[in-house]
C-alpha cells in the first residue's frame, strides 16, 4: 500500500516538474503530464472498494471531467491562468484518475471494450486534426508544435491498439500453479501413503 502511494507522490511531483517546460511543448503537457497526474490518483485509489451501484456515476464523473480538459480552450486556460492550472492538478487525479481505478473494476466487459475502442478512435481523430488543421487549435501553442501532438496522438493511438487486442490475438498469459514447497510434498506423501493402505480390522 505504501508503495502505491509513493509512487503515486513520484508521479505528481514528475508533474509539477514539468510545469516549466510545457508552456513551450504540448507533448509534454497533453500527452506525459497529464497521464502523470491521471495515474497518480488512480493508484492511491486502486485498493479502495466502491459499491457496485454507483461505479457509473464515478465512470461519468471521470469521462466529464477528462473530456474537459482535452478540449484546446481548457489546454490553454491552463497555460495562461494560475486557477486553471490549479484546478487541473487537482481535478484530474481526484475526479479523472482516482474514479476511473475506483469504477473500472465493475464496469461490464463489453461496456470496457466500447471504452477502449472509442479511445483509440477518438486519438486517432485528434492525430488527423492536428496534424492537418491549418490554424493554430490551441493559440498556446505553434502549428509545428501541435502537429507533433498531433504525432504523438497517433502513436498513443497505435501503441494502445496492439496493447489491448494483444490479448484477444495470442490470449491472455497462463499462470503457471504454485509448486509446492518441502513440507507441503512430504506431507502429500504421507496422506497419499495413509490412503494406500486400507485400514484392518
Amino acid at each position: 500500500m505504501m508503495f502505491r502511494y509513493g509512487v503515486a507522490a513520484v508521479f505528481m511531483a514528475s508533474a509539477f516538474a514539468l510545469s516549466p517546460f510545457v508552456v513551450s511543448d504540448p507533448v509534454l503537457h497533453v500527452l506525459v503530464q497529464i497521464p502523470l497526474l491521471l495515474l497518480s490518483g488512480g493508484l492511491v485509489a486502486s485498493r479502495i472498494t466502491i459499491s457496485k451501484d454507483i461505479a457509473y456515476v464515478y465512470l461519468i464523473i471521470a469521462l466529464v471531467t477528462l473530456i474537459y480538459w482535452m478540449l484546446p480552450r481548457s489546454i490553454d486556460a491552463a497555460l495562461s491562468s494560475t486557477w486553471y492550472d490549479v484546478a487541473k492538478f487537482v481535478s484530474l487525479p481526484l475526479l479523472v484518475g482516482a474514479p476511473l481505478a475506483l469504477s473500472w473494476k465493475h464496469i461490464h466487459p463489453v461496456l470496457r471494450g466500447f471504452l477502449k475502442a472509442n479511445a483509440i478512435s477518438m486519438l486517432g481523430i485528434l492525430a488527423f486534426l492536428y496534424i492537418h488543421a491549418p490554424i493554430r487549435i490551441c493559440n498556446s501553442y505553434l502549428v509545428t508544435d501541435q502537429q507533433n501532438l498531433g504525432y504523438g496522438f497517433f502513436f498513443v493511438a497505435i501503441a494502445l491498439s496492439l496493447y489491448w487486442s494483444w490479448p484477444l490475438i495470442f490470449g491472455a498469459p497462463t499462470q503457471r500453479p504454485p509448486q509446492r514447497t518441502r513440507s507441503q510434498h512430504l506431507s502429500y506423501e504421507g496422506t497419499s501413503s495413509m490412503s494406500s493402505h486400507p485400514a484392518v480390522d
